[in-house]
């Protein structure tokens, strides 16, 4: 009998993803192949504290933890846990698979602690994950090899609350409403708000600076939102492309996880095979100028009136329930969840050997 690999699931986290993190780690541990692998489940706390949930080992391992409820298990962590728990990161595992969304676990923070345990791990390496969590980093990058994003400018906290004034009548001079609002290290949506008008502007500018001290004005488009998945590593692939049809008037946090499936996923997305092409092949051109191993999901908008194409955002570790549109749209590309699982935790082992 082939010996199992020790796979760590790791979930949770500081970050205001928290519970993101937890439903996309739930489905990955419901399904990953226990043939396989020997699943190790580790919580980290919205405290940062750690812990090995070794009371359902046994129930995550016979495929019996639809009743679990893990974000209230995580709450078990503690200090003294979290010995327990990153020891057997130094001890114990094979590879882990990081399933954190957002600061503290997509931004190159944990990964960091990886590459020093020197343990493969599932997704992008440090860099790249701290490049792609910040949307202004990101979008310097891809204007600079020629892929379009959409105008926006950064503002700084300690600079704005000392002349807010003058950043109002700059935005309300450089752009047209709607405007959008955005933290530059945050994702589902998290902190951002669409403006229709100068007279909400200040407001949302308060809200996205309770996530981050950087945040973003960005030019609203007319758009149609169209999504591509990425895997591999030197040789990476693209998915069939799929768009999101949102319940509300964006893709907030909300129509993303908690609307009750008003908010659609149309995969494939009805578009011509040639800007179908045209997007895989935009977002093979990021991933790889980048420097992206393992996966990520590459949001665009198509521009309603005259087609032309941005780049939105760049998730490293999108949301990864069954039903997320990352691991949809593999499936329908012909890979099953369970062997993206497989494939993703293949390519943590293969980039490691690369090194």
């Amino acid at each position: 009998m082939t010996k199992k690999i020790k796979l760590g699931v790791i979930f949770g986290g500081k970050s205001e993803e928290h519970i993101v993190s937890i439903m996309s780690a739930k489905s990955i541990l419901q399904h990953v192949d226990k043939n396989k692998y020997d699943i190790y489940p580790l919580g980290i706390s919205k405290e940062g504290n750690w812990v090995y949930l070794e009371h359902i080992y046994g129930a995550v391992n016979d495929n019996k933890i639809d009743d679990l409820d893990l974000e209230l298990l995580v709450r078990e962590a503690n200090p003294e846990s979290s010995y327990k728990a990153i020891g057997m990161l130094m001890n114990k595992l094979d590879v882990v698979f990081p399933v954190l969304h957002g600061p503290y676990g997509e931004d190159g923070t944990l990964q960091g602690l990886f590459e020093m345990l020197d343990i493969p791990y599932v997704g992008a390496n440090v860099p790249s994950s701290a490049v792609c969590m910040d949307k202004v980093f990101t979008k310097e990058i891809l204007k600079n090899v020629g892929i379009n994003v959409t105008d926006s400018i950064t503002l700084y906290k300690h600079a704005y609350n000392e002349d807010a004034e003058t950043y109002i009548k700059k935005i309300n001079t450089m752009f047209t409403y709607p405007v959008f609002v955005k933290p530059a290290n945050l994702g589902s949506s998290v902190g951002i708000t669409k403006v229709k008008d100068n007279t909400k502007l200040s407001d949302a500018i308060s809200q996205a600076f309770k996530y981050d001290s950087k945040i973003l004005i960005e030019q609203g488009v007319e758009c149609r939102e169209i999504e591509c998945a990425v895997l591999g590593n030197t040789n990476p692939k693209a998915s069939i492309v799929g768009e999101i049809l949102p319940s509300h008037e964006f893709y907030d946090f909300e129509a993303k996880y908690f609307d009750d499936g008003n908010s659609k996923m149309v995969i494939p997305a009805p578009v011509s095979e040639e800007l179908s092409e045209e997007l895989r092949t935009l977002a093979l051109k990021a991933y790889q100028t980048i420097g992206i191993t393992g996966l990520s999901r590459i949001d665009f908008f198509v521009d309603k009136s005259n087609g032309k194409i941005y780049l939105n955002e760049i998730n490293t570790l999108p949301g990864f329930t069954q039903f997320s549109m990352y691991p949809l749209l593999w499936a329908e590309s012909g890979l099953a969840y369970t062997d993206l699982i497989s494939k993703l935790i293949g390519l943590a082992f293969e980039r490691k050997e690369d090194i």
